[in-house]
């Protein structure tokens, strides 16, 4: 019997001999795909589980699989693995069907979640998780790209996160993974999704934008080509702060722009007595009083919160640019039990539930959502 102790999730793939049903079990996660419902119409061959393990088997027939580097394989099959792991938190039978609505946005939450909590056991670098989540996120994409107005905007944001010619692959063995009643359709479309990255040169890496300031105004407005090049009018530079609370933001201002002014919530909600429990309109309404006095002098500062939800990031992103301002969105991270155990000595601690639900909801920032998107780990 091999011994996989020590090894971590990607090892644990490849000793298995890429076994689905291996895999599922050792991480009992998988298990929760078991009577998911789907619709027959497109799903004959029966619940998720079926599904993933279908998925899983095409993907090493794929005439690619062979000449992908060894870690490749391993993420790409551990996406595989857990590409509808959103399901069972989203299916429901509504009008006369089984549907599965926002399954992969919520895939991508449940998937880093698990892996951040459970990282002994996934034993997973920053940039495989990430790269793995990002799979499971936009794993329909090939299938529905084509439906939308701008066909070229899904494709170019997906290649900030993800290269697409792994993307594309994944897509192709969950096609061929199920009996659908239009057999071939959905291939189809991924062969289109392949042809049209190509096209556009995103099949390996991100889009080539003129400038940073070109790359921020296409993701931001409607209807701009990405072959333009906007001349870069902004004025002044904003950090903006993202992490889950004790991840080390404090410190990273005071170790990088001790002399930049900080407008803090946490701050500001100690200053005027109110506690996390009370709501925070109160606080934010403060905050963006006082952001709006720097936004007018056109003077640097650093917005200090957790940022975790890209609807938060990107109205505040919005704000921040209408006064002139390059946004740069800065992303801190702590292990899981370090988060803990800092929790546990500081003075007014974050109750246990409400922590653990920041972690359920947070959504990584993507690399177009500012002028740039830095990690520190």
């Amino acid at each position: 019997m091999m011994d996989t102790k020590n090894k971590g999730i990607l090892g644990r793939i490849r000793e298995s001999g890429f076994s689905f049903e291996g895999l599922a079990g050792q991480y009992p996660e998988l298990e929760t795909l078991k009577g998911v419902q789907q619709n027959p119409e497109y799903h004959a061959e029966g619940d998720v589980y079926v599904h993933t393990g279908k998925v899983c088997s095409e993907l090493l027939k794929l005439p690619e699989w062979d000449g992908l580097p060894k870690r490749e394989q391993e993420i790409l099959f551990l996406a595989a693995a857990f590409h509808d792991i959103g399901k069972p938190a989203c299916t429901k039978f509504e009008d006369g069907r089984w549907t599965s609505p926002k399954h992969t946005v919520v895939g991508e939450k449940v998937f880093r979640a698990m892996a951040y909590r459970g990282a002994d056991r996934f034993g997973m670098g920053f940039w495989e998780r990430e790269l793995a989540a990002k799979l499971v996120r936009f794993h329909g994409l090939p299938v529905w790209f084509w439906k939308k107005k701008r066909t070229d905007y899904g494709l170019l944001r997906a290649a900030e996160a993800v290269p697409l010619r792994l993307l594309y692959l994944l897509a192709k063995a969950d096609a061929r993974g199920r009996v659908s009643r239009t057999p071939g359709e959905l291939e189809g479309h991924g062969e289109l999704f392949a042809d049209y990255a190509k096209e556009l040169g995103v099949w390996e890496n991100a889009y080539p934008f003129a400038n940073a300031h070109t790359r921020y105004q296409y993701f931001h407005k409607e209807e701009m080509p990405p072959g333009a090049q906007i001349y870069d009018d902004t004025e002044f530079d904003v950090w903006m702060m993202s992490g889950l609370p004790l991840a080390g933001k404090d410190t990273w201002i005071k170790e990088n722009k001790a002399d930049r002014p900080v407008v803090s919530l946490d701050d500001i909600r100690a200053e005027l007595g109110i506690s996390p429990k009370d709501g925070s309109g109160k606080v934010a309404s403060v905050a963006i009083e006082r952001s709006r006095k720097l936004l007018r002098r056109k003077e640097p500062f650093i917005w200090n919160a957790t940022n975790l939800m890209q609807e938060t990031r990107q109205r505040l992103i919005r704000l921040f640019a209408g006064y002139g301002a390059r946004v740069h969105v800065v992303y801190l991270e702590a292990g899981y039990k370090e988060l803990q155990e800092r929790n546990q000595i500081r003075k007014r601690q974050i109750p246990g539930n409400v922590l653990e639900q920041m972690i359920d909801k947070m959504e990584m920032p993507e690399p177009w959502e500012g002028y740039g998107t830095e990690v520190l780990k």
